[in-house]
């Protein structure tokens, strides 16, 4: 008797029977420049020379962590994609640059195409939320390597951005104002320390209601990345961001620093935030103190920039004409602390 490789625990049909669900899905997000269609070895994309004098492209990788062990407890797998998305189209944003295109890549245990497609979904939403096209991915089957109905994703954005509008934050000086965007809840950082706390201390399950939240701690924490290329890019087109720091690992006290050049402090004052209820129950239920709170979590801002004081009031009424939400969290002074909270 032959062996086949469906023998072995992988299943070709399942993956042709994939591509046909997630094709419309992937179509969807297609914007000027893609050359290419779902199926072949390699995806294409083509620059318009003529938007930049000289462009650069930015590129970005990330998953989502163990934030997809959520996904698994609640069988619920149409927004992990859009976290993937937003992990590195906001991390690319922080260089000033326009997500332009993502592929993902999902290793899986066994290839279930329905479960597949409702992952694809999530990224497809998250690339039109990012304003850029899902050229390719790859999905594999790995029989014997994953626990039986768990599965990784990882994703990989490329953008653009014109050479001489590169945000490093080398121009970031002392009396610029920092103003931070808010998220939408935790986002994809931290969970290891959110499932000790929720699952191993609390002894919680996903459908455990929480009265403070209106929903259960399972909703609350799939609540998908918020994803900022708007308003960012918007604002990075008409004034002068001198920085921009994408708050995911590390929370404030690693993220901060990273865009500021030697000899200058971000002093930052919390107490402004509309710190989402997530995380003073998280506080208080692990009895964590603040320090490691706030370098661990985004605490309720997902995204900071620092702007030129000249420019604040502009920025303000144009971010309050578009109904977004900011605070004016501080402002940069000289010292070598990196910030102060």
């Amino acid at each position: 008797m032959s062996l086949t490789y469906k023998d072995a625990g992988v299943n070709k049909e399942a993956g042709y029977k994939e591509v046909q669900l997630i094709k419309r899905l992937i179509n969807k997000t297609y914007i000027p420049g893609v050359l290419s269609d779902i199926g072949g070895f390699s995806g294409l994309f083509q620059l318009n020379n003529n938007e930049f004098k000289e462009p650069v492209l930015v590129s970005g990788t990330d998953g989502v962590g163990t934030k997809v062990k959520i996904a698994f407890m609640m069988d619920k797998h149409d927004t992990i994609g859009q976290d993937c998305v937003a992990m590195c189209a906001n991390d690319i944003l922080c260089q000033g640059a326009k997500p332009l295109f993502f592929l993902d890549y999902i290793a899986t245990e066994k290839l279930v195409p329905k479960k597949m497609a409702s992952i694809v979904e999530g990224v497809s939403n998250g690339c039109i939320k990012a304003g850029c096209a899902l050229i390719g991915g790859e999905t594999a089957e790995m029989p014997g390597f994953y626990k039986e109905g768990e599965y990784d994703i990882a994703g990989f954005c490329v953008g653009i951005v014109d050479k001489n509008n590169i945000i490093t934050g080398s121009t970031i000086e002392e009396g610029d104002v920092v103003l931070g965007l808010p998220s939408n809840g935790i986002h994809s950082n931290g969970y290891s320390l959110v499932r000790k706390i929720v699952f191993e201390e609390k002894n919680m399950t996903v459908g455990t209601y929480i009265p403070e939240l209106k929903n259960t701690i399972g909703e609350e924490l799939l609540k998908p990345t918020r994803i900022y290329t708007n308003p960012v890019y918007d604002l990075v087109q008409k004034f002068n961001i001198k920085g921009i720091s994408h708050i995911t690992g590390g929370g404030f006290y690693e993220n901060i620093p990273r865009m500021l050049p030697e000899g200058l402090t971000a002093y930052v004052d919390t107490s402004i935030i509309e710190t989402p209820e997530i995380f003073n129950l998280l506080q208080q239920w692990g009895s964590i103190d603040s320090d490691e709170m706030y370098g661990t979590f985004n605490m309720g801002v997902g995204m900071i920039l620092v702007v030129n004081k000249e420019e604040l009031e502009y920025i303000k009424m144009y971010l309050e004409e578009r109904e977004e939400c900011y605070y004016e969290l501080g402002h940069i002074e000289k010292g070598n602390k990196g910030v102060v909270l």
